[in-house]
């Protein structure tokens, strides 16, 4: 059974998703690797506010290409979740519960989901140009320099997606 749901997600929505089940999600989903999850640690351990709201909200580990003309945005695909490992328990532990990538999450990860009751979804990796097609809006939100890996907010509509780790740290059997 596939299910759609919409950012942002509450807490009971996030509690209902299991493991490796289908997912149709819709509303704003935030961009931010590795550089850009360095960043908002850094913002975090200085005390500053992030520059978008983590409660509810969903971050996908991707660097869209630019727009071609006529365009809302380029290829857009996740990259590997296991390089945002380093920083993933801190926003976690900060308030962020849904994240979006492709692979494998280390065992850090894995427990702070399951501490407080997140969720890690996986995007299908390769097919970038698919996936640009279900973004409806793209804007930039912070650190511009950054480039591909600015922080943007996209908002998508029935991006296909499967929960790696449910609220309960399990993984798909």
């Amino acid at each position: 059974m596939t299910r759609e749901i919409m950012t942002p997600l509450n807490d009971e929505t996030i509690l209902s998703l299991r493991a490796g089940r289908m997912v149709y999600l819709s509303g704003p989903v935030y961009t931010a690797r590795d550089a850009a999850h360095k960043k908002l640690v850094e913002l975090i351990n200085a005390g500053l506010p992030s520059p978008f709201p983590f409660e509810g909200q969903a971050v996908f580990y991707a660097g869209p290409c630019p727009a071609p003309p006529g365009k809302i945005i380029g290829s857009v695909g996740p990259t590997t979740s296991s390089r945002m490992d380093a920083y993933s328990p801190l926003l976690i532990e900060h308030g962020l519960k849904i994240m979006i990538g492709k692979g494998e999450r280390g065992e850090a990860v894995q427990q702070a989901v399951a501490r407080f009751k997140g969720v890690y979804l996986t995007a299908v990796g390769g097919a970038a140009a698919l996936t640009a097609r279900c973004v409806k809006e793209a804007r930039l939100i912070a650190f511009e320099e950054l480039g591909a890996e600015a922080v943007r907010m996209l908002t998508v509509e029935k991006l296909p997606l499967y929960v790696a780790i449910d609220a309960n740290g399990l993984l798909p059997e």
